[in-house]
């Protein structure tokens, strides 16, 4: 007569207990915290001995003809592995068509499945994803082909090897590799003035981000409709007024203008009339000497 049954499981000896009603040995067993996905052959090798009161014993496992395929225990996580897009970032403007978009996925269980990382721009699936091993998952790298300047809708999809579906990750970006465009209504490059303060105005615009504007270095407000002003103190002499639109991508476009503030009246040296007297319907010579500095 069976005296013991014992099963071994990831080191942990069981003892069955005979179930009077059916004549089976019988244990509620509670599975190991981790995946089997990552033991060898992907399941835990189970092992059975029988012991009669001659202390005979038998033992069956995984090896066994009939039973052995009874006697592999699979166990299944329900972790979703992390998805992490590293760049972009949700509301980039990029200055390039092809951008390179960088994204880790971990999972510390049954592992991610690499066969199940989608990467999608608008929908459509990118090649050549690469991958490089990190602690507990993968780092991801892919560049995309042309995109058109304006808003694009990146998504990464990933799940473990045990079939648990990762939280889906978007990042809304903006491509724009067009400049703004910059029109100066004033002031005239050349312009020579006698008043020390100038106002410096134009208009600019994009079609797919927002402008910043710069006078020589100092932002200036831009208004819905693009145009702005800005006033600009001169020192006398000659002066380079640099105007530079930015958009929201980092592409700019400048205009230089150069103007002369002239504050110094003219001073006469000498005047003389030749001749002088001169006769009634006669031509006289009016000669002036004169400085501007």
């Amino acid at each position: 007569m069976i005296k013991t049954m014992k099963a071994l499981i990831n080191g942990q000896v069981i003892n069955l207990t005979l179930e009077e009603s059916t004549g089976d040995w019988v244990a509620s067993v509670p599975a190991p915290q981790k995946s089997s996905y990552t033991q060898k052959g992907h399941y835990y090798p189970v092992s059975i001995t029988a012991t009669d009161d001659s202390n005979n014993s038998t033992t069956v496992d995984v090896t066994h003809a009939t039973l052995g395929e009874s006697l592999k225990l699979q166990v299944k996580e329900k972790v979703a592995p992390v998805i992490t897009i590293l760049a972009p970032t949700t509301g980039s403007y990029l200055a390039t068509a092809t951008p390179s978009i960088s994204f880790s996925i971990t999972d510390d269980d049954s592992g991610v499945d690499l066969d199940s990382v989608v990467v999608k721009v608008d929908g459509v699936a990118l090649e050549g994803v690469s991958h490089s091993a990190i602690e507990n998952g993968y780092s991801f790298s892919v560049t995309c082909g042309a995109l058109a300047d304006g808003e694009h809708t990146i998504t990464v999809d990933a799940a473990d090897h045990d079939g648990n579906a990762a939280v889906q990750v978007t990042a809304a970006i903006t491509t724009d590799t067009v400049p703004p465009t910059l029109t100066l209504t004033a002031p005239g490059d050349g312009l020579y003035t006698n008043e020390s303060e100038l106002v410096v105005s134009g208009v600019t615009n994009d079609a797919t981000s927002d402008v910043s504007v710069t006078v020589n270095g100092k932002a200036v407000t831009v208004n819905a409709d693009g145009s702005f002003s800005a006033a600009v103190t001169l020192t006398e002499g000659e002066n380079v007024i640099t105007v530079v639109a930015t958009d929201s991508a980092g592409k700019t476009a400048a205009i230089t203008r150069t103007v002369t503030l002239d504050t110094a009246a003219p001073v006469f040296v000498s005047v003389s009339l030749t001749p002088n007297p001169v006769d009634c319907g006669a031509t006289y010579v009016i000669r002036v000497k004169a400085t501007d500095d």
